[in-house]
C-alpha cells in the first residue's frame, strides 16, 4: 500500500514536484486554498498564530482542507528544511480518491492522528 504522499505524486498534474527552500512559506493562514501537498522529502512546520503546532516529515500530507470546502487556509505551512512537495488540486484529489479508495482512508487516518496529537498537546 502506498503512503499518501506517494499517491499525491502519482496523481499530480505536473510532472515535477515543487521544491521549496528552507524558511519559505508554502502558504499563509488566510490565503485561498487551492492545493493539498504531500512531502516527498524534507520537513514542514505547521503554525497557528506564529506558534509551531506540528512538524511534518516525508510521507506526510497537509492542506487537504483546501479540497474539502475550506475557502482559506487555517494555518501557515513553512518549509523547515528544503522540501520536495507533490501537490494536487481538487479535481486531481477527487480522481485519486475514486481510483484508489485506500488513499482516502490513509488521508483520513493521517488527519485523525494529527487531531489526536493536537488535542493531547493542549
Amino acid at each position: 500500500m502506498l503512503e499518501p504522499a506517494a499517491t499525491v505524486k502519482i496523481f499530480q498534474k505536473q510532472a515535477d514536484p515543487k521544491i521549496v527552500e528552507a524558511g519559505t512559506a508554502i502558504f499563509q493562514a488566510g490565503q485561498p486554498a487551492n492545493y493539498m501537498y504531500g512531502i516527498l522529502d524534507g520537513e514542514v512546520e505547521l503554525q497557528v498564530d506564529g506558534k509551531t503546532v506540528e512538524v511534518l516529515s516525508a510521507s506526510s500530507v497537509f492542506g487537504i482542507g483546501a479540497l474539502l470546502g475550506h475557502a482559506n487556509r487555517p494555518y501557515t505551512a513553512i518549509a523547515k528544511t528544503t522540501c520536495k512537495l507533490a501537490f494536487l488540486d481538487q479535481q486531481r484529489f477527487l480522481f485519486a480518491v475514486q481510483e484508489t479508495p485506500m488513499f482516502a482512508l490513509n488521508v483520513m487516518q493521517t488527519y485523525s492522528d494529527r487531531l489526536d496529537r493536537l488535542a493531547h498537546s493542549l
